[in-house]
Formats: C-alpha cells, structure tokens, sequence
C-alpha cells in the first residue's frame, strides 16, 4: 500500500500556493508597469503630435495652400532611435513625411487610434491625432478651414527594457519573500506537528498492563487534537473493558467448568477405591452423568454466546427470513408454561397482531425463554409474569417481561447482562444457571440491531424491555 505523509502534503500546498502567489505578482506588476509606460508613452508622443501640428502653417493664396515648417521639429523620445511621423490635411491629403520615414511603410489617415508594429526589427507604437487644427493660418475672403490628422510612432525599445527590469526586480523580489515564506511554512508545520508526534509517542506506551493515556499538554491545548484525544480515551476505555471482560470470562469459565470435572472425578475416583456392587456403579454413574451433562450445557451456552456475538460484530453472516415476532413469544411462553406452574407462578401474553421481522425464530425464542425464565424464577411463589408485544404505526416492535418479585438491587443492575454473572455470590449448583441467559439474549438483540434495557424497584419487581427495528 502507497504511503502518504501529512507533513509532505502540508509542504506540497504551502509551496504550490506560494508559487502561484509568486507568480500572480509578477504577472500583474509587470503588467501595471507596462500600462503605465504605455500611458506615459501615449502622453509623450501626442504632445509631439500636437508640437508637430503646430509647425503646419497655413497661409491664402491663389491655390490656397498648406505649408509645413520642417526646422523646428521637436527631438525624438528615444536618442537611439528617431521617431517617425506624417500630417494629413482634411482637404490637401498628405501633408509631410519625417525624412526617416521609412520606405515602403504604408499608413493612412484613418483607422485604429493605437497599434504596434515593427520595422527594420524595431518595434514600434504608433498613435494617430485626429482633427488638429491649423494654428499658423492667415484667414483672407477664400479662406477655407481645414482640420489636420497626424500619425506619430516611436519606439519601443527603453519601455520594453524597463518593463524587463521591472519584471526582473519584481521576480528577484518574490523570490526572496518565497524563499522566507517556505522556510516559515516549513518551521511552522513542523511546530505544528510536534503534539500529534508527541501524542503518538505516548500512545506507544499504552499496554495491556496500563491502559492510562498520558497526554502531553502541547496536545491538550492544541484545538483540533481535542476530537482525537476523546476518541482515542473512549476508544482505550473500551479495550480495557474489554480486556477485562475477556480475562473475568476466561477466569469464571475455568470456575464453572472446574466444579462439574472435579466433581465427576471425585466420584470416578470414589468408585475406583475399591470393589462395589451394581448398584452402587450404577448410582455413580448416574450421578457422572448428570455432572456430564451440566457441563455439555455450559459449553453449549458458551459456544451460543461466542456465536451470537460473532454475528453481532459481522463476523458471520446469514441468510433470515421474514418471521412473525409473535409468534416466536406464542413458543417461547409454552416452553416455560411447566417450569412456571412447578413454582405456582401464571404468565400472561398481550399482543397487538402480527409484527413481521427477518430473523431466525430459535434466536427470539431463545431470547424470550431467558427472559421469562428469569422472571419466573424470581417471581414469589402464586405471582404473575407479564408479556407484551406492540408496535405502533410501523415502528419498531417493543417486547416487555414483566416480574413482581423482590426486583434487583441498583449496584447489580447495570451488571446483570455480563457474562456469568449472577446476583448470588455462592456459584453452587443449587444456584441454577450459569450466568450466560442475559448476556446471550443481549448479544442476539444487539445481532438484530435492537436493544434491551431493565429496569427495577426493590420490592416491585422487574421490567426487562426490548426494541427490535422492523425495517
């Protein structure tokens, strides 16, 4: 897999706009340099246009002529190379050409009032004056006004040089504030940083032996570490309780499995020590059995929590088909309807029609077998459980037991959906279960993506409610 650095990229962008910065400045000072010569350029030459205009003088004889006075002709705008001009008169035509005119140069009086053009490898810009009057005229009876034209170029070479040192200059200094700006780009990523590289440093530290994550006051105060650092403290308090979990599971499945082997060979054993009759292998080996058989049980509950778990967290996938909850409750409350009339207790089903749902119906009936085992267990002898199935306006369907026993007291209750967990500290075989009935429903809901909750009052009982989506 390709690997990327943030730094790297931080640097590529910093670098990349400065140099598109860079480089805007030096197009758009070089471009205001050049309008601006330009515009100085076009005031210069019109003023000696106009110089120009001023030399045309007009005087009123017979054939009413214009006359044009060449000695007093101002000096060109660039020594090197002259300036070249022309005078249209609006009635006479073409008045006057420079003596440099250059030949087989063609212009006329009319089009454009600025362009650019070369000659001889010079460049060149030229600018046309239009409707100039005469100003050295003597009016007489056969006077007739006339307006003159005037074409005026001059060269180009100073603007472009100075437009190149200006563009230089302008580089050499962008270049100079690029070069300080990627060096404080490059200072401040790496500053910036540090706390992310501090905080990896002691995130490092974090083991199964310590699950403390120091963080280093640079990261505290830095803003955008802060959702980070959230995730990362939640994310380790999760792992530690899960590692926790994990070693607890370990420790009481040892605890459950150690009673029923040790108890099977202590009669194995007992039966060994010396000769006896039938009946006493028989009454031994039915008890061996019954030890059997308990611990076929637990591994059987262990094997359905590791499975339902697994699926919980996608780890198995199946292929389910639309159910009807109720009547998976209907089963589940059939299967218990002995156990509960052997302790005197009633159990009741309330039900609002039929609630669709995709999902294997062993795993809600099991689900429900815990739930009102549990119930009927702890329900006082002659009492009453309480089922009910409701789904309002297609929403999700809601399942409720309902026991009126001694109820759980609060220090217990947010434990009771862990593994091998029970309320009586004993873990005798009188106790009945193993501890695994509500950590498998919880397990089998949350596969489901639905919910389970209890909530109970001492001395009112027990309310255990699921959630299952529909959808």
């Amino acid at each position: 897999m390709r690997q990327t650095s943030i730094r790297n990229r931080l640097i590529a962008i910093v670098l990349l706009s400065q140099v598109l910065l860079a480089g805007g400045l030096l197009l758009t000072g070089t471009y205001y340099t050049e309008r601006h010569l330009l515009s100085t350029l076009d005031a210069a030459m019109q003023a000696r246009a106009l110089s120009i205009a001023a030399l045309v003088r007009y005087t009123e004889d017979s054939s009413g002529n214009v006359y044009f006075d060449d000695s007093l002709v101002p000096p060109p705008i660039d020594p090197s190379h002259p300036d070249i001009f022309a005078v249209w008169a609006q009635k006479s035509g073409l008045l006057v050409r420079s003596p440099n005119w250059p030949q087989g140069l063609e212009v006329s009086p009319e089009g454009r009032d600025h362009w650019r053009f070369k000659w001889a490898h010079v460049h060149y810009r030229g600018l046309r004056v239009f409707q100039a009057p005469v100003l050295d005229r003597e009016e007489g009876p056969a006077f007739r006004p006339q307006t003159l034209t005037i074409f005026y170029a001059a060269p180009l070479n100073q603007l472009d040089q100075q437009v190149n040192a200006a563009g230089i200059s302008i580089g050499a200094w962008c270049a100079l504030l690029l070069g300080i700006t990627v060096l404080l780009a490059l200072w401040g990523i790496r500053r910036g940083l540090e706390p992310l590289q501090q905080l990896a440093e002691r995130a490092a530290l974090v083991s199964s032996q310590d699950w403390v994550l120091r963080v280093p006051e640079t990261a505290e105060r830095t803003s955008e570490l802060r959702p980070l650092l959230q995730s990362m403290t939640n994310m380790l308090a999760r792992l530690e309780r899960s590692f926790v979990q994990q070693r607890e599971f370990l420790g009481n499945a040892a605890h459950e499995l150690k009673t029923p082997v040790a108890v099977l060979k202590s009669t194995v054993q007992s039966l060994l020590q010396r000769p006896r009759s039938s009946e006493e292998y028989q009454q031994g080996l039915e008890h061996s059995l019954e030890d059997v058989q308990r611990l076929e049980q637990l591994l059987q509950w262990m094997l359905r929590l590791a499975r339902a778990e697994q699926w919980a967290h996608g780890a198995l996938r199946r292929d389910l088909q639309m159910i009807d909850v109720g009547a998976t409750c209907d089963e589940a409350v059939e299967r218990i309807r002995h156990f509960a009339s052997e302790r005197g207790t009633s159990v009741h089903l309330h039900k609002n029609g039929q609630i669709p749902l995709r999902a294997d119906p062993e795993d809600l009936q099991l689900v429900w077998s815990n739930l009102l085992e549990n119930a009927v267990r702890y329900s006082p002898e002659g009492g009453s459980v309480e089922m009910s199935l409701t789904s309002k306006n297609g929403g999700p369907a809601q399942i409720t037991v309902q026991d009126h026993g001694p109820g759980i007291p609060p220090e217990e209750l947010p434990h009771i959906f862990e593994r091998f967990y029970r309320g009586d500290p004993s873990r005798n075989r009188g106790t009945g279960g193993f501890g695994l009935g509500l950590a498998i429903a919880k397990a089998l809901v949350e596969a489901y993506g639905g919910t389970i909750t209890a909530e109970s009052t001492s001395g009112h009982g027990t309310r255990m409610t699921v959630e299952l989506p529909t959808n």
